[in-house]
């Protein structure tokens, strides 16, 4: 945690309500995003119990699994949730845009000219919390492996035929989700947590309910009280007001409402099953009757004992799927950040390819990345979260404040620009000499560079002066002037404009390219003998995507 963020902590406790962290929103939201809620049966990880999804807040769909322990319901919820979001998450793929790019000829080693098709936008899965991704990842994990009855060995439990479709695109939201800036599969508490600060833990910030009540507390109310009645307010029948869809149900749900309704469904599935024996047994004394009275009554049994669990569920997850609107009405009032449209251009490519791997027939993820692959997902997550850092630092006045804190930075007023020239060249070049009053106290040791924010590109300086005393930095300006031997109109400040410097680079250097897996010494899987594991190289990575197009490279499958 920060000191800027313990700071507006400290700020909500004293104030009540939830004190903002960024002036801009940083993340990407849909215009139709898909808001969808999961439950899982207690001490079932893997076990769905329902989830609630759409993309209209005023008509939530409800599917749900009557006895989350029967293989042949779970396959039928699955096949039921993938016959309701695979349509949203395919409608992307067919408006396309072209991209013109290069690609070198191997043999030739020619530059050549190439058009790559682009997809105009995307899907976005909202969540509540982090643990709907986590809960999302293992059902992509458990079915996207599975065998259909078109396949040629399909099993003793053949699953539906979409479900293992729908699991290669949970994989790909949910690794897509750990990389940093992603924008496709996002959880309400962490948007809210990266724009506001509430005066709890950051345990405490998973309940949305709880988070919210920071942002509006009833009155008399502060931020604090009305978080505490959000998570532990109950009705007369001693159910949560706010129940936490952490995807984990409340125990006294469980106990009092939910086990008692499997109970009755399971006993009206019973009934149903020996009122058809019995029919069946006795159909030839009874040919004029299709079906008896006792098997109509327990088909009604069951019909009803369904809608009863379809009530109680809806009703525990109607108030976070409310929370979750809620939350992104609030983001919605957020002006966009500047580099916004850059990051979800990257996601763009990412859902672009792994559409293409569909289209081309690929096998799923695998179930475990092999070395290189491992460490290429690594070096892009580490160089997509240095490149999130700088970006939100030049678009948010608040992310750099973190930085100025930090030392990482430092702003200040021109006070004096002295002209000066390099002259040990052919050409004389401008290095002129600014001056700046600054109340920060940055890392300025002499001789480290420094680089202007929100200055021509790439403009670097040099420290040459510190006076701790004046509360003056002295910078050698070193690029950013054009090529005359005068500096070009507008590329230095003026004395009594304000100018931030970082001390960090504000471009990300690519990492050194990693070996081929055929190349990979044994000791890291490689040669002698194959991988175990098949290798992609999707089709928006760094070595296929065109030139000058900010393609964030994801996932390697």
């Amino acid at each position: 945690m920060s000191l800027l963020t313990t700071l507006a902590r400290l700020e909500a406790v004293r104030s009540g309500r939830a004190e903002p962290l960024a002036t801009v929103r940083h993340r990407h939201l849909s215009e139709r995003p898909m808001v969808l809620v999961p439950l899982t049966a207690a001490g079932e990880s893997g076990a769905p119990l329902a989830v609630m999804l759409g993309t209209d807040r005023d008509a939530p769909r409800l599917h749900l699994v009557p006895q989350p322990l029967n293989r042949t319901l779970r396959f039928d919820f699955l096949a039921a949730l993938a016959a309701d979001l695979l349509p949203y998450l395919e409608s992307f793929g067919e408006d396309v845009e072209q991209i013109e790019g290069s690609e070198k000829d191997p043999e030739t080693g020619e530059k050549t000219q190439v058009f790559r098709e682009l997809c105009a936008d995307a899907p976005q899965v909202i969540v509540p919390n982090g643990a709907g991704v986590q809960h999302l990842a293992l059902i992509g994990r458990s079915t996207r492996f599975r065998r259909t009855a078109e396949d040629a060995d399909p099993g003793p439990y053949p699953a539906p035929l979409r479900v293992p479709l729908l699991g290669r695109w949970l994989t790909h939201l949910t690794d897509r989700a750990q990389v940093p800036g992603s924008s496709l599969l996002l959880p309400m508490t962490g948007l809210l947590a990266r724009h506001w600060a509430t005066g709890q833990s950051h345990l405490e910030d998973q309940h949305l309910a709880a988070h919210l009540a920071w942002h509006a507390p009833p009155p008399g109310l502060t931020g604090a009280q009305a978080a505490e009645l959000a998570e532990s307010a109950r009705d007369e029948h001693h159910q949560l007001l706010h129940p936490p869809a952490g995807p984990a149900t409340d125990p006294r749900f469980d106990e009092l409402v939910l086990a008692p309704a499997i109970t009755r469904y399971d006993a009206a599935v019973a009934a149903l099953q020996h009122a058809n024996e019995h029919a069946n047994e006795h159909a030839a004394d009874r040919p004029n009757q299709a079906d008896g009275t006792a098997a109509a009554r327990a088909r009604k049994a069951v019909r009803e004992a369904h809608g009863q669990l379809e009530q109680a569920l809806s009703a525990i997850l109607l108030p976070t799927w409310r929370d979750v609107w809620q939350g992104l009405d609030l983001l919605r009032a957020l002006p966009p950040a500047a580099h916004l449209e850059e990051r979800w251009t990257g996601d763009r490519w990412s859902y672009t390819g792994h559409r293409d791997r569909l289209a081309a027939g690929e096998p799923p993820q695998p179930r475990q990345d092999d070395a290189v692959t491992a460490a290429r997902k690594l070096a892009q997550r580490e160089r997509e979260q240095a490149r999130l850092d700088v970006q939100e630092a030049l678009d948010d006045p608040l992310a750099m404040a973190e930085h100025r804190l930090s030392g990482e930075a430092f702003s200040g007023v021109v006070t004096e620009v002295v002209p000066d020239w390099d002259t040990t060249g052919r050409s004389p070049k401008p290095r002129p000499l600014l001056t700046l009053r600054t109340a920060d106290r940055p890392h300025a040791d002499l001789g480290r560079e420094a680089h202007r924010a929100h200055g021509p590109s790439a403009q670097k300086a040099r420290i040459v002066e510190v006076d701790p005393a004046e509360g003056t930095i002295t910078l050698r300006v070193l690029s950013g002037m054009g090529r005359r031997k005068d500096p070009e109109p507008g590329s230095l400040p003026e004395p009594g404009e304000t100018v931030t410097f970082t001390l960090f680079e504000l471009t990300v250097r690519q990492s050194a390219p990693l070996p081929e897996p055929d190349d990979t010494p044994w000791t890291h899987g490689g040669p002698p003998g194959a991988s175990p594991v098949p290798v992609y190289a999707p089709a928006n990575s760094p070595a296929n995507a065109p030139a000058n197009t900010p393609a964030a490279s994801e996932d390697w499958e």
